[in-house]
């Protein structure tokens, strides 16, 4: 029989699961014109070629304000639910293993448990995104594509069909979150663990002001961290949805085609400093706002606690 405090875990899992949602939702909606610049970099460096601020300049130039705003709707959407199933999963998973486990091996596998959790969740919350992820792309690369995410979405199954057209780039997709995911938990836990012991305190012992700006401080280096080593399959996703990119045959040919084509220096460093500035922020405002909205619904995430210590 599950005990009260492994409902309470539970009920914060759930809560998680929309705080989650909300933060992904907001923060990635609000770098959208990053976003944009940073896909058109990857899809055409030979048109973008002057770095972020430059590629901001020349999108507004050649299509106005508006234009950085393209793909929104599938943004928000899209990382709406894939937070939901990301942060949600994320807390669902630590919890299980504590119950599995106990409180003694799970504090001493906490960073294994943070990379599991993570990857297991991301892969759930990818069968979601991908179609939404696959709609932003093809609008960014083709702003003339349809004028909105219910159109846009029509016409890639008609034209495409529903595999081809939302999943193909399911591989790069996980190849980029599943990594992503579990740097961006791992290093954010960890870095977190540090800024606390250097305080003496434990997250229960601070003020909600002092979690939160922990959380941002810890989510920077984590968003930089995760960004870097997600790249290459960021830059592949990107280029999969391009029309005709990779030529005929399966997922795997077509990357394979891609890849080399780009060649792996390119596809390391292309937009890598727009994505570093986008995740790095993004990642600090999703753990921020992922607390703040825990704390208005009465909730805490769930924290690895040495079962030696008293708290």
């Amino acid at each position: 029989m599950p005990t009260c405090v492994d409902i309470g875990r539970w009920c914060c899992a759930v809560k998680g699961a929309l705080a989650g949602g909300i933060c992904c939702g907001i923060t990635h909606g609000a770098v959208c014109p990053i976003d944009v610049v940073k896909t058109r970099i990857q899809l055409q460096p030979d048109v973008y070629n002057k770095g972020m601020i430059g590629g901001f300049r020349q999108v507004i130039a050649a299509e106005g304000v508006g234009a950085l705003a393209t793909g929104l709707g599938p943004t928000v959407f899209g990382y709406f639910i894939q937070g939901w199933f990301k942060f949600g999963g994320v807390e669902f998973f630590k919890v299980k293993f504590v119950s599995a486990l106990g409180e003694r091996k799970a504090w001493d596998n906490r960073q294994n448990i943070y990379l599991a959790s993570a990857a297991m969740a991301e892969f759930i919350a990818d069968i979601f995104l991908c179609p939404l992820e696959a709609t932003r792309i093809k609008l960014v690369s083709n702003p003339s594509f349809a004028t909105s995410m219910p159109g846009a979405m029509s016409k890639i199954a008609a034209q495409e069909g529903v595999l081809k057209g939302f999943y193909s780039g399911f591989g790069p997709i996980l190849f980029k979150q599943v990594p992503y995911t579990m740097a961006k938990f791992a290093v954010q836990g960890a870095v977190a663990e540090k800024i606390y012991a250097s305080m003496g305190k434990s997250p229960k012992e601070c003020s909600g002001g002092t979690n939160i700006s922990v959380s941002l401080g810890s989510g920077v280096v984590a968003g930089v961290v995760a960004a870097i080593i997600s790249h290459p399959a960021d830059t592949l996703l990107s280029k999969i949805n391009k029309p005709g990119a990779g030529g005929e045959g399966g997922t795997m040919v077509r990357l394979g085609r891609i890849a080399a084509e780009t060649g792996y220096l390119k596809l390391c460093t292309q937009g890598l400093a727009a994505r570093c500035f986008m995740i790095g922020t993004l990642t600090a405002g999703q753990f921020g706002i992922f607390d703040s909205v825990m704390g208005v619904l009465g909730a805490s995430k769930f924290h690895f606690h040495n079962p030696d210590e008293k708290h």
